[in-house]
């Protein structure tokens, strides 16, 4: 396949239109924005940058600020991705506020944390579409890697998005991003050089679920090092496909579950049941009315059973990762804060086989 470039002279208008119209092509064929921009080795923002001033419109990165004329545009369908699984959810901004420089919103479907920090890119997208105009707001880190989207549907207010675009447009019409380099990947120290002793002790001392990230930062440890050495009793590596035993099982017995999936800049939670599983070839699929989740089973190399000391017990997640360690998506039983886990959901993490050896090789 035949790769392009952005021209180096980004201002050049017929350079620009040239590869214009080699990336629609590729798009022609079939591929997804994401796909697409990748085909043309730039990152997603960059391709959507250069239709800036064609259905693209960049708007003001005042991030937290925008997020709250979200409730505006009405029901929304809201995605938020990493390599591995996608994250899709129906229903209105309702809550939108701060905590910690984290932001939230919180609703009876729509619950997000947004980690806005590293938030670099903004743009309204209007794209033709078969059954018209398909309009999007989509936000970008400082690396120009997707982090968020937001699309609209029949029912939302085409007239409030219209609005939006118009007062959070940025006057330059240029398709040059300034992008920063990749964070270096941090230093973890060996397992032998890690106080496994004192890990355990200050695991078997936390009150909270979200007491786990302080954990990890004391010990400078990545995840699933932290869950290699917390020991069987805290955290059992399980079978790869046992997260289709869990969707499966969950549907079966309406059993009520948090889906967390999330980037660097973004969590979403879906909160529920799920009711609509299918396979299509290494892809996993819940396909309900208001939620979807689209999971890469091909690259998920652990899955494990993870549970974590709570002043109301012990709450059980099932965690996914890739190669590198990076987690793809975290399952709870569905609980409010305050409230013990549902003995359905303990009983089915707990019944998941352990990994064997001889599959982990």
């Amino acid at each position: 396949m035949t790769t392009t470039h952005l021209p180096t002279d980004f201002d050049d208008p017929q350079a620009l239109a040239r590869w214009r119209d080699a990336y629609l092509a590729v798009r022609q064929r079939g591929e997804r924005q994401r796909e697409a921009a990748h085909a043309m080795r730039v990152c997603e923002a960059q391709a959507v940058a250069a239709f800036v001033g064609v259905h693209a419109v960049r708007l003001r990165p005042d991030f937290m600020n925008l997020i709250a004329q979200l409730p505006r545009l009405g029901p929304v369908l809201t995605l938020t991705r990493n390599e591995a699984a996608v994250h899709e959810k129906e229903g209105r901004f309702e809550r939108v506020s701060e905590e910690d420089q984290v932001g939230l919103v919180l609703g009876s479907a729509i619950d997000l944390r947004v980690f806005h920090r590293v938030w670099g890119f903004a743009f309204a997208v209007r794209e033709p579409a078969a059954d018209g105009e398909r309009k999007s707001l989509q936000f970008f880190d400082t690396r120009g890697q997707a982090v968020f989207k937001v699309y609209l549907r029949p029912r939302s207010d085409h007239a409030a998005y219209d609005a939006l675009a118009t007062e959070w447009a940025v006057p330059q019409r240029s398709a040059r991003l300034n992008l920063a380099p990749a964070a270096p990947a941090e230093d973890r120290p060996s397992d032998d050089a890690v106080d496994v002793t004192g890990l355990r002790a200050a695991w078997d001392a936390m009150n909270d679920v979200h007491d786990f990230f302080p954990l990890l930062r004391r010990f400078q440890l990545a995840r699933t090092q932290a869950l290699r050495l917390a020991g069987p009793d805290y955290a059992i590596r399980v079978e790869r496909d046992s997260i289709g035993t869990v969707l499966r099982q969950a549907a079966r017995d309406a059993l009520p579950i948090m889906v967390f999936v999330g980037n660097p800049g973004m969590i979403q939670i879906h909160t529920g049941p799920v009711q609509k599983i299918h396979t299509v070839g290494s892809w996993l699929n819940v396909l309900d009315d208001d939620f979807n989740l689209h999971l890469q089973t091909a690259l998920v190399d652990s899955v494990w059973v993870v549970k974590k000391p709570t002043r109301e017990g012990i709450v059980t997640s099932v965690e996914l990762f890739d190669k590198a360690g990076e987690n793809i998506a975290l399952l709870f039983g569905a609980r409010k804060p305050g409230t013990p886990e549902l003995p359905g959901w303990r009983s089915l993490a707990g019944s998941l086989p352990p990994e064997s050896e001889e599959a982990r090789a």
